[in-house]
């Protein structure tokens, strides 16, 4: 999973334990889902994407959540359940043949780099790759997914908002908007305010960190 600068100096800091991902497809204007307090509607449920009983109908997830589905849309949690865990995509690079095995990280370079790597050279100096490139064995952070729920992207609330890593504004805001006035200006500098004005279906992803396995060099 991608996250910018900012956000990895805010899950660093311990200040991020939500993300907001829009829904590739969004369901209709008459899906409620039950999940954790929504509009009841009996037909829509927790499933696993695939798995259907001798009846036909979808089995429920073995695991807090798969996806979720109404009696006629079914969708996908693209980044799989609860108490899986996730690697986390940044701006990086291979510090070179003087150092091997040093890996540098732009969001917080080179504040990383440990005290005994002399002559570090300035971030414009070094060829950074974009996070989208960046491999399993070069991440560092590894996050577990505590908790999914769907909702509308403006539900977010001022809690919300500061667990996805936001600081407040230094100057006066409307009450109640402290932390979520920063949120909606990073969601319009990454997907447009005509985004935001639509309103669309997010996954919401609570994760914590977790210490770094890597379990698959080549991957």
């Amino acid at each position: 999973m991608i996250f910018n600068g900012e956000m990895v100096r805010a899950i660093l800091g311990g200040r991020k334990t939500q993300t907001r991902r829009i829904m590739k497809v969004q369901p209709s204007d008459g899906f409620h889902p039950t999940h954790n307090g929504y509009d009841l509607d009996l037909n829509a449920h927790w499933y696993t994407p695939g798995v259907v009983d001798k009846n036909g109908y979808l089995q429920p997830a073995k695991k807090d959540v798969f996806g979720i589905a109404d009696e006629n849309e079914g969708y996908t949690f693209p980044f799989g359940a609860v108490g899986d865990r996730i690697l986390v995509r940044e701006t990086w690079a291979e510090a070179g043949a003087s150092a091997p095995d040093l890996k540098l990280y732009r969001a917080n370079y080179p504040e990383h780099v440990p005290i005994h790597y002399e002559n570090v050279p300035p971030a414009s100096d070094i060829r950074w790759t974009p996070s989208i490139h960046m491999p399993r064995w070069a991440s560092r952070i590894t996050l577990e997914i505590t908790g999914v729920r769907v909702e509308r992207l403006r539900d977010l609330s001022e809690d919300d908002a500061k667990s996805e890593g936001i600081t407040p504004p230094s100057g006066g805001v409307l009450p109640g908007w402290e932390y979520r006035i920063n949120f909606r200006d990073l969601w319009m500098s990454i997907y447009g305010s005509e985004n935001w004005e639509a309103n669309p279906w997010v996954w919401v992803i609570e994760f914590k960190v977790v210490p770094n396995v890597q379990d698959n060099p080549e991957g």
